[in-house]
């Protein structure tokens, strides 16, 4: 199907370029000592929050596809709603029916799992624990494990990864008693060999992501598949031993850990024959592990041993190269996305961030798809992230990003362009209020700088959020102040900055309005008329 936008009839767009900013992270707080967002500098975002053309989106929940409206909302799911127009289905909430209404066991890849698994040959789970919900939800790896005893699977593995970001800084036991608890309840009633055999924290172990530090990767390949790291007898020991080392350290930088036998034995290497389950439904870290399971000629590092296993993700994390090649749930099949609506007008485009969330505006934006749409109408830069903890260096790439994105628009090439900052994600999720205030700050800095520029071009510019985060960097529970490194349930502001306006057009009464309300607003903000199975645009013409 051709896809068409018709001209609207009274108003043509301005004649500068239209940029959309992305404030990654940057939410609507209490506005009290927990706020970074409210506690920093802001006199530019401070001055569009005076505006008569604002409002506030939901970005978290059901809004953006997500099961229910305790579940906070991500840079995935968010961009993909910014891109989509309309609300899918997303990660958590597919897994969850596919898990409810029994499919995913019925699949041929887990029946091979099963087969190879009733051979004697051992089966891996690799992933998130946590109940996050943001990567992976442990209500899930353990209905998959279920599965397994009931199909009398004799002997499994889990390579548990360590969150401390979407839940909890230090909350890594819970998970893992929970976990020993229903292992041990398998294992008693059937005389299985369920255990867990290695971990360590996500931020240092196995989940990489955008090829930004691939050493990250190996050490979990050293740890899951040769059995090389720290040795302890028990997943609680490791993290006990790790907290008492270094009392400021949190589960997120847990290193890496291999559980050991009697004769100091790595218990569950993955060898020739076996089959590994990557656990998590979210699609950016869990791209490299795959690769390293699948790619024989992998160049990224030296594996030691490349074991012949059956290697399925729990779904398939980049669509357009097949990774990985086997996988248990269907991913969110988003078509007609904004950009191939505007790709089909003709209209020239741009996407930049850095490395960190270079993917979210271009394949979570395309909904789920690599590369171009059009390349002789797109054009995405990358600018390379630095590989340091975020707190050490909050203002990130920020000015980079700012200096590259005024060239762009000033070279009268692009109709229009986004851009994010992930400032205020990435530094939010170390807890360290100090490094937020100055994230926001420095984010708040360059949104003028690029304000400035689309004024002098006369264009139109919207500033927006994909989630919250910075704005809500701790919470106080019976009295005691607990550091939150996860995101935010809060709204996000929309802001349309648009110099030359003269009342052609004001804000709509949207009932929730949420990111899928953004695409229309753009198509309308560039001179069309709304695309008719999109959410409502956030504007009406007068």
């Amino acid at each position: 199907m051709k896809l068409e936008l018709k001209k609207l009839e009274k108003f043509q767009g301005r004649k500068g370029p239209l940029l959309l900013i992305i404030m990654d992270g940057v939410g609507i707080g209490k506005h009290d000592e927990s706020d970074a967002v409210f506690l920093a500098d802001t006199p530019n975002l401070d001055k569009l929050f005076q505006s008569k053309l604002k409002t506030q989106l939901k970005a978290h929940g059901t809004a953006v596809g997500l099961p229910s409206d305790d579940d906070m909302g991500n840079s995935e799911v968010g961009h993909n709603a910014f891109g989509a127009g309309k609300v899918f289905a997303q990660g958590a909430k597919l897994v969850n029916n596919s898990i409810a209404n029994g499919s995913i066991f019925k699949t041929d890849n887990w029946n091979t799992i099963i087969q190879r698994g009733l051979k004697g040959n051992t089966i891996h789970f690799i992933g998130l624990l946590s109940d996050g919900n943001v990567h992976s939800h442990i209500e899930q790896l353990l209905s998959l494990i279920k599965n397994c005893a009931e199909n009398k699977i004799e002997k499994v593995r889990l390579h548990i990864l360590l969150d401390g970001r979407d839940v909890g800084e230090k909350t890594a036991l819970k998970y893992i008693e929970q976990t020993e608890q229903f292992l041990h309840t398998i294992n008693s009633k059937n005389n299985f060999d369920y255990k867990i055999a290695s971990g360590g924290g996500r931020m240092v172990t196995t989940m990489d992501r955008y090829n930004a530090d691939w050493n990250v990767v190996k050490k979990g390949w050293n740890a899951h598949v040769l059995g090389k790291a720290r040795k302890f007898k028990t997943a609680t020991e490791a993290i006990q031993t790790y907290y008492s080392e270094d009392e400021k350290i949190t589960d997120q930088y847990l290193p890496s850990f291999v559980i050991a036998d009697d004769n100091d034995e790595p218990i569950g290497k993955i060898k020739d024959g076996d089959s590994v389950i990557f656990f998590n439904f979210r699609g950016d870290r869990a791209i490299e592990i795959s690769k390293a399971f699948e790619e024989r000629d992998l160049r990224e590092f030296d594996r030691e041993f490349f074991p012949d296993v059956f290697y399925a993700g729990l779904m398939q994390y980049d669509g357009d190269l097949n990774i990985p090649k086997n996988y248990l749930v269907q991913p969110p099949a988003i078509d007609n996305t904004v950009s191939e609506y505007l790709c089909s007008a003709g209209i020239k485009s741009f996407a930049i961030s850095e490395t960190q969330k270079f993917g979210h505006v271009t394949y979570f934006w395309n909904g789920n798809r690599s590369g171009y749409i059009d390349e002789k109408l797109e054009k995405y830069f990358e600018i390379p992230s630095d590989r340091i903890e975020f707190d050490k260096a909050p203002k990130m790439k920020a000015i980079e990003i700012t200096e590259k994105t005024i060239e762009l628009l000033s070279s009268n090439e692009f109709r229009w362009g986004r851009v994010n900052f992930p400032n205020g994600d990435m530094v939010g999720h170390t807890g360290i209020m100090e490094a937020a205030i100055i994230a926001v700050e420095t984010v708040d800095d360059c949104v003028g700088k690029l304000l400035q520029e689309v004024a002098k071009l006369n264009g139109i510019a919207i500033v927006t959020a994909d989630h919250g985060n910075a704005d809500e960097m701790f919470e106080v529970k019976n009295g005691k102040k607990i550091v939150k490194t996860a995101h935010s349930l809060n709204p996000v502001p929309f802001i349309i900055f648009d110099p030359n306006y003269n009342n052609e057009y004001k804000m709509a009464i949207v009932t929730n309005p949420g990111l899928t309300n953004v695409a229309n607003t753009l198509i309308n903000l560039l001179g069309y008329e709304c695309v008719k199975d999109y959410d409502k645009s956030l504007i009406e013409f007068l």
